[in-house]
């Protein structure tokens, strides 16, 4: 009879075949009310799940990141049931979870309204609320493929015959909707308590646009009324907070239809880059990098050397010329390996790090674009540095050390880390694999920090370390990586000659802290509302006229404080000056220098922030000190 060993070490014992909801009773009715699913090793399972032989148990509870997949699971189960109800006719097809929701696509004669989207949603809550039983049974897949027959719904038979003969499926019933899936779900209907409807958009029937199209009607689901309420702020912060409204209130950028993915820099736009990019550049130079910079086209027959080509074909463009076919850099790795194959290597030279600026472009899908987020054509603060494998620890700890210290500048102090192994569609020997996930893994114990574990994600030619951070709502962005590679500088025959006389293939890590530096402003802006730090604000004072009178004292401040390598701009126009606060307010200038009679005969601004602090009357000195710190300090 079944010994159930729990997360905590302690036992329990039954004498008789016990299913997981009655083991977690026999631990306490609490959790008994609270179990959504059970997890045995790797395995979720429903709470209906009986286990026969000793199993290591752990319950599942809506607290856990695993119930909260279940229960968006259970939600797109639930809109299923009430669009069933409420439009028989429509058909189901799939209805996975997504990040932060589930969505479920169906086929329909006609669109669905606002209106009827408040339909389904009211219809989910009052299924949730009869609180109906949620019943798995096994059936044959001929007998399943019969069953959806029946009932009128060809896509889902459809799916069930593209599975082998012979095998059998789980179905889930709840009420009088039953649908195909593999669980686990709540154990009923009433588990289900918040949850709202977002959005309906179009798909086609299993990604092809040569089939049908079908409606997806998106939603969210979670624990309780309170999360929800929480996520829906999000959104509607992170709607207001839109890199691409903003950078369209604040004259930075714009994108258009002739050069799909690819940004155009306004003025503004392009100081916030430089400033970014000579940050970075300062930086590497401090920790001993040398830039360079490498051809925008080059011959296909590097990147196939490098297995670039092989892997990622289809994501390069590539232009013809005299009978030969180039690639338009879609990264800059090969390239780098020319650089340090030009010349005989020592291990004296080692190790030898090599940045770069690096303009790459890469075909992605159209419909995945999203203003600075999802480009085609972006700048990588890219490094790759040639080591020994006695240099590898050092210069992993290295690069973290220096990794924090950016995100911090930038005002990112949670970090998240994750440590990616080998995909299944790799390049090099297991041995090396072994090596290189083992030196990445030493090199984040040994700075003692937290860090997950992500099986097989790792890049085709080595594993890497993922730094992520977390914004001011709460979302994750994946930045800054170091991938360690054994294989491409073989490939492409790197080597240097080591103290013994003999020649050896150096290691290559591949690195980059902001990663696409399109993509981290759009997270600057999001992330700040648009109200970047001083230090990073393209004009960072406006000094303004209250009259005429005052033309040549703004002029003269306005010098003073560009000749202190302060950027600052001048509003001379005859306007009321309340009407230019209040304009330059909006165009979030951190500081807004008036000068008047008084300021003038005194030599000094008054100053106001764009938050509508009155500061008082300056010396412009005091002022310049002021700002001059707050650069220094990065705020």
């Amino acid at each position: 009879m079944p010994v159930i060993t729990l997360p905590d070490g302690s036992q329990r014992s039954f004498d008789h075949p016990v299913s997981i909801e009655e083991a977690a009773r026999a631990i306490g009715p609490g959790l008994a009310k609270a179990a959504l699913a059970g997890r045995i090793g790797d395995r979720l399972l429903d709470t209906s799940a009986v286990l026969e032989q000793d199993s290591d148990l752990a319950i599942i509870t809506e607290r856990d990141e695993a119930g909260l997949e279940v229960i968006r699971h259970s939600a797109a189960h639930l809109l299923a049931q009430a669009v069933k109800a409420l439009f028989p006719e429509a058909q189901v097809t799939i209805g996975p979870t997504v990040e932060d929701g589930f969505y479920y696509d169906f086929a329909y004669q006609r669109p669905f309204t606002t209106e009827d989207l408040k339909a389904i949603e009211t219809k989910m809550a009052e299924l949730a609320k009869a609180d109906y039983k949620v019943e798995r049974q096994v059936m044959p897949r001929d007998q399943a493929v019969a069953y959806f027959e029946g009932i009128g719904e060809k896509y889902k038979a459809e799916i069930i015959r593209d599975i082998p003969a012979g095998q059998d499926l789980s179905l889930y019933s709840q009420g009088a909707f039953t649908d195909l899936c593999r669980g686990p779900h709540v154990p009923s209907t009433g588990k289900l308590k918040a949850f709202k409807l977002m959005k309906v958009a179009g798909a086609y029937w299993r990604g092809d646009s040569n089939n049908a199209m079908l409606q997806r009607i998106y939603g969210t689901a979670w624990p309780d009324k309170k999360q929800l309420k929480q996520h829906l702020h999000r959104l509607e912060e992170a709607e207001k907070r839109d890199h691409r409204k903003i950078g369209k209130n604040l004259d930075l950028f714009h994108t258009q239809e002739e050069a799909p993915g690819m940004v155009f820099w306004h003025d503004n736009g392009w100081r916030i880059y430089v400033l970014i990019q000579d940050y970075i550049r300062n930086k590497l130079r401090q920790n001993g990098y040398q830039e360079v910079h490498t051809p925008q086209v080059i011959d296909r027959s590097l990147w196939e050397k490098s297995g670039h080509w092989e892997k990622f074909r289809d994501d390069m463009f590539t232009t013809l010329s005299e009978d030969r076919e180039f690639v338009i850099k879609p990264m800059n790795c090969p390239a780098h390996v020319q650089i340090y194959n030009h010349g005989l290597r020592s291990y004296r030279d080692l190790p030898l790090r090599l940045a770069e600026f690096g303009s790459c472009h890469r075909n992605e899908p159209s419909g995945t674009l999203h203003g600075l987020m999802r480009v085609r054509n972006f700048v990588q603060d890219d490094a790759h540095i040639f080591c020994t494998e006695d240099q590898i620890l050092s210069e992993v700890s290295d690069f973290i050390d220096l990794l924090f210290e950016v995100y911090r500048d930038f005002g990112f102090d949670e970090v998240l880390i994750k440590l990616s192994t080998r995909p299944q569609q790799r390049v090099g020997a297991d041995e090396l694999w072994d090596k290189a996930e083992k030196s990445l893994e030493d090199a984040l114990n040994h700075k003692h920090l937290e860090w997950d574990l992500q099986p097989g994600e790792g890049a085709f030619y080595g594993p890497k370390i993922e730094f992520s951070l977390r914004d001011c709502l709460n979302r994750v962005w994946q930045l800054g990586t170091i991938q360690l590679d054994f294989s491409m500088p073989e490939r492409l025959g790197a080597q240097y000659v080591a103290e013994d006389n003999a020649k050896h293939v150096p290691v290559m890590l591949h690195r980059a802290i902001l990663g696409s530096l399109e993509r981290f402003i759009g997270i600057l802006i999001e992330h700040y509302a648009g109200l970047l730090p001083a230090w990073l604000s393209p004009t960072q004072a406006m000094v303004m006229n209250i009259t005429d009178r005052q033309l040549g004292f703004v002029e003269k401040v306005a010098k003073q404080l560009a000749d202190q390598g302060l950027r600052v701009d001048t509003d001379l126009r005859n306007e009321k000056i309340g009407f230019k606060i209040r304009e330059h307010t909006l165009s979030r200038i951190p500081y807004l220098l008036v000068i008047g009679d008084r300021e003038m005969e005194q030599e000094t601004v008054a100053v106001r922030t764009r938050k509508g602090e009155d500061l008082g009357s300056l010396p412009v000195a005091e002022f310049v000190a002021l700002l001059q710190e707050q650069v220094r300090q990065r705020k």
